[in-house]
């Protein structure tokens, strides 16, 4: 059974930090690229940040030089540390496995989610 499951989600000030992590299984984890989205209320799911299977990274302009996204093919985990988080990186954050497609940011190109972890930025 394929499954993607998100922790490390909770509230936080403005300026602080957190960790999210997803653990996978049930799929050959270390030929994918992974990444996270996150989605607000009405609003279109967006992609944050991502990694290859070699480990390339790649970020949304919105979070470069304050999120960092890393995996570890040997415990099958995958993290996203937040440093200097804001109000408006207040989110569901989703991870997400297995890239079909040419636009690694688009939602509609990965098979596998998880159900997504809270996070909120006080000000």
């Amino acid at each position: 059974q394929i499954r993607l499951m998100e922790s490390g989600g909770g509230s936080v000030q403005s300026g602080g930090s957190l960790t999210l992590s997803c653990a996978a299984s049930g799929f050959a984890y270390n030929d994918y690229c992974m990444g996270w989205f996150r989605q607000t209320p009405g609003k279109w799911r967006e992609g944050v940040a991502f990694v290859n299977a070699d480990g390339t990274s790649t970020y949304a302009d919105s979070v470069k030089g304050r999120f960092t996204i890393s995996r570890d093919n040997d415990n099958r985990t995958m993290s996203l540390r937040l440093n200097n988080v804001k109000p408006e990186d207040t989110a569901i954050y989703y991870c997400a496995a297995d890239h079909m497609g040419t636009n690694m940011f688009s939602p509609l190109e990965y098979n596998y989610w998880g159900q997504g972890t809270q996070v909120t930025v006080s000000s």
